[in-house]
């Protein structure tokens, strides 16, 4: 039986998973560090992928909530409150790629009498549009309650500016079945495949994907979570990015005593 740490521990587990395949089917250049948005981006679990994989990346979220609990975790990307809805406030050409892990569809909802949907998601979309580079792509991982609110989704980025489609991973499988709007910013290009299950050579080509780049995120790395070297190597990536980090010292990363 699960306990609450278990089902904790899965979620997460989910969580990275779908933002590793959200990476992946943004197809940024190889070895190169990318300056990401991140919709919805909640406590930043997601964020924390990002930044193992090397990239710089801003979350935006509705939840006050949500962005003191990725405070709390000191996750390395900026943070933003705002409503998606309402649009993305930043300079047109800013990001080189957007993700989204399950938040979407929850444009779909009229929550007040004034939020139409439709509308909602026509100032996400082009909004979203804008701050893109040209040729950038955005993923973005839903829940559809049904075909109708997946068109109306599609439709309105699709009247945005967007080109692309929707990719459903293993869609026989009622627990792993995961759908990826999968927009691009400039012409029209492939529209990357979807992962089944319906061989064992598919299946095998997936694990290997999922270990491939856990293992090469570890050699990378090669530092234990809030080791001091790990300390060091945050703090100089945060000089990187201009921000005030305070000197390091014979104390830096050192572990607190409990206070009583």
């Amino acid at each position: 039986m699960f306990g609450l740490n278990d089902l904790r521990s899965r979620m997460i587990d989910v969580q990275t998973q779908m933002t590793g395949r959200a990476l992946e089917l943004l197809c940024l250049p190889e070895g190169q560090p990318c300056y990401l948005l991140d919709i919805g981006c909640g406590s930043g679990l997601s964020g924390d992928y990002l930044s193992d994989e090397g990239h710089y990346w801003v979350g935006i979220d509705i939840s006050p909530a949500m962005l003191d609990a990725a405070l709390d975790r000191d996750t390395e990307g900026d943070l933003l409150l705002g409503d998606m809805g309402q649009g993305i406030p930043f300079k047109p050409g800013t990001f080189d790629g957007c993700i989204s892990i399950s938040a979407v569809q929850w444009l779909c909802n009229a929550n007040k009498k004034s939020d139409i949907p439709a509308k909602r998601l026509y100032c996400f979309f082009s909004s979203l549009y804008s701050v893109l580079v040209r040729g950038a792509r955005a993923v973005l991982q839903l829940y559809p309650e049904n075909s109708e609110q997946l068109e109306l989704i599609t439709i309105q980025a699709t009247k945005a500016g967007f080109t692309g489609g929707v990719v459903v991973d293993f869609p026989n499988s009622a627990k792993a079945k995961k759908f990826y709007l999968c927009l691009f910013s400039g012409p029209s290009t492939f529209l990357p495949k979807a992962l089944t299950e319906t061989t064992d050579e598919e299946e095998a080509t997936e694990s290997a994907f999922t270990s491939e780049r856990i293992q090469r995120r570890m050699a990378r790395r090669g530092v234990v979570r809030k080791s001091r070297e790990w300390v060091l190597e945050k703090k100089e990536r945060r000089r990187r990015q201009g921000k005030e980090v305070r000197p390091d010292t014979q104390y830096t990363g050192r572990k607190r005593k409990p206070r009583f």
